[in-house]
């Protein structure tokens, strides 16, 4: 069993920047595809980003903005977010699956979830 744990959401202005964290609990995190979904209030969960072993996705609304990184020595995923927007508020999770291989951009193919942090971008 994975436990995520997220952290760094917040109140920012448009143009600001947050970064936030998803910390695993499992020693073999590094080999997770971990990926980071939001949801906006009345829209369904959406994909923003996600990071394998090998290779790393972008939604294309985020793409040049965002960036997906993982620390191993510290079983955290990053998701750095520039040039926010206020379309971006939502409540970003982070999600973990030990496979590789599959739709990584549907909530379906991932096993773990964090709890969610709220990020607001207002000004």
């Amino acid at each position: 069993q994975v436990q995520l744990v997220e952290s760094g959401g917040g109140l920012v202005q448009p143009g600001g920047s947050l970064r936030l964290s998803c910390s695993g609990s499992e020693r073999t995190f590094r080999t997770y595809t971990v990926g980071w979904f939001r949801q906006a209030p009345g829209k369904e969960r959406e994909f923003v980003a996600a990071i394998t072993v090998r290779f790393i996705y972008y939604t294309d609304s985020v793409k040049g903005r965002f960036t997906i990184s993982r620390d191993n020595a510290k079983n955290t995923v990053y998701l750095q977010m520039n040039s926010l927007k206020p379309e971006d508020t939502a409540v970003y999770y982070c999600a973990a699956a030990a496979s590789a291989s599959g739709s990584i951009d549907n909530g379906v193919f991932y096993d773990y979830w964090g709890q969610g942090t709220q990020v607001t971008v207002s000004s």
